[in-house]
């Protein structure tokens, strides 16, 4: 069958045995998510590279930005901070209006506009302006990351989802590992040229993919299995068919047939349950992404493209852990084991890292430790919230969780700056982290069990 054929020309399943027709439509089905995935999952993994490396190369930007202008460890956190002020407080509308515009038009336009503003971080020169930018950025970045796990819930199921997500969310390790590096030689390749200094150039280089895949993005993306034309008719009723089984489910774990209405989301404990655990885990994640450059220099590694090629490694081990549990947690249908865990082992090495600060090899080990167990809590938590949301919840729900969550962002690098600043000394922030760490495995433990485990 051509995928131009209507539906109508199809031999009809039903004229088949009952074994026949499963046989059938396995087969259908394995075509067709194999479609989807090499159609979306690679692009989306692309956008969030780079989205994630215009949010967090300010880390790398303060080695050089930080002597220039004078600004002191609280003014780096608060001001690193203050990009999750601004995407707190659009990331609920910017979701719902993704839900009805559409993915394609909506991503689109958070790319370019994310893109734009990242490249204008070349003209900060005061503690006010910093301020203002990250802010700004974190207006224009808004409802990037909740938008792409509403739009997976669009084509995968919630037995398929958490290696999707996890992979989407491999790029986060992927641009430390290629980030830190990139960002180490641009900042030394091109310091003091054209009278600008290298962390100047970083900003304007690391802007301009945004802009690009902004563009492209108009193209590559579909809004929904109906509008794409890369699926037949037996792709697309099959594929329907899951994710339609799957908003039953969701609808009868929340209690809620038909799903709930936006109003609930905002009633409903668990939605604020799911916010309080994904906050303890994003407070590990942003201090682990924005310090990594800090922390590995702190060990005794001199030169921006040293502490860059040092800083990939644990990012690297990151990536192997979170796809290694990610399919795991979906081959098992379990969930809350494989949130504990990760989240147990960052805690650990966060605390590790604090007892060896001036020791390189241990610090580094203990570093790959604690991004292997906080960026795979990221992805895996994200199977919580998705198995008892579904509709018009969905898209609330999910950007109500990441917008609350995400305030751990602007708390946890500013704590780590300020505390740094106190004590002049890593040791107690990273104590500080380790605690939370174990906070969220222990609020994940009195989830129950049965909500979530599908």
């Amino acid at each position: 069958m051509t995928p131009n054929q209507p539906a109508a020309s199809v031999p009809a399943y039903d004229s088949l045995g009952g074994n026949a027709r499963l046989d059938a439509d396995a087969q259908i089905e394995k075509r067709a998510y194999s479609k989807v995935f090499w159609r979306i999952m690679p692009f989306l993994m692309l956008c969030y590279v780079i989205a994630y490396l215009d949010r967090v190369n300010v880390g790398f930007a303060k080695l050089q930005m930080g002597q220039d202008l004078a600004f002191s460890e609280t003014v780096f956190g608060l001001g690193a901070g203050l990009f999750f002020i601004g995407y707190f407080l659009f990331e609920v509308p910017s979701n719902l209006l993704m839900h009805k515009l559409g993915a394609r038009i909506w991503i689109a336009r958070i790319m370019i506009t994310w893109g734009i503003v990242s490249g204008l971080f070349m003209f900060v020169q005061t503690p006010t302006q910093f301020y203002v930018m990250r802010f700004l950025l974190g207006l224009a970045e808004a409802g990037f990351y909740p938008g792409v796990i509403l739009y997976l819930t669009y084509w995968y199921p919630a037995n398929r989802r958490a290696k999707m997500i996890a992979l989407f969310m491999s790029g986060i390790p992927v641009a430390g590992m290629f980030g830190n590096p990139l960002s180490g030689w641009i900042m030394d390749a091109f310091n003091n040229t054209h009278g600008l200094r290298g962390w100047q150039w970083m900003f304007v280089i690391e802007a301009l993919p945004s802009l690009l895949i902004g563009v492209v993005t108009v193209f590559v993306l579909r809004d929904g299995i109906d509008k794409a034309p890369w699926l037949d008719a037996d792709e697309k009723r099959v594929l329907k068919r899951n994710v339609e089984e799957d908003q039953r489910h969701a609808g009868a774990a929340s209690g809620k047939p038909h799903g709930h209405s936006l109003g609930a989301v905002f009633r409903d404990g668990r939605v604020w349950w799911m916010c309080l655990i994904y906050f303890c885990f994003v407070t590990g994640q942003y201090a682990l992404t924005f310090w990594m450059p800090t922390l590995v220099k702190a060990s005794g590694v001199s030169g921006n493209l040293n502490i860059g090629l040092l800083s990939a490694i644990p990012f690297l081990c990151a990536i192997v852990v979170m796809n290694i549990l990610g399919h795991s947690a979906d081959a098992r249908s379990e969930r809350r084991w494989h949130l504990i865990v990760p989240a147990l082992m960052g805690a650990a090495g966060f605390a590790i890292a604090a007892s060896f600060t001036d020791n390189t090899t241990v610090a580094i080990a203990a570093l790959s430790l604690a991004a292997a167990g906080v960026l795979t809590c990221a992805p895996l938590f994200w199977s919580l919230p998705t198995a008892f949301l579904s509709g018009i919840a969905a898209a609330s729900g999910i950007a109500v969780v990441n917008s609350v969550g995400n305030l751990a962002g602007f708390v946890s690098p500013y704590m780590v700056g300020a505390l740094k600043d106190m004590t002049h000394s890593t040791q107690l922030p990273m104590y500080v982290l380790s605690a939370i760490l174990v906070v969220g495995a222990g609020l994940v433990w009195l989830t129950p069990a049965r909500l979530v485990n599908r």
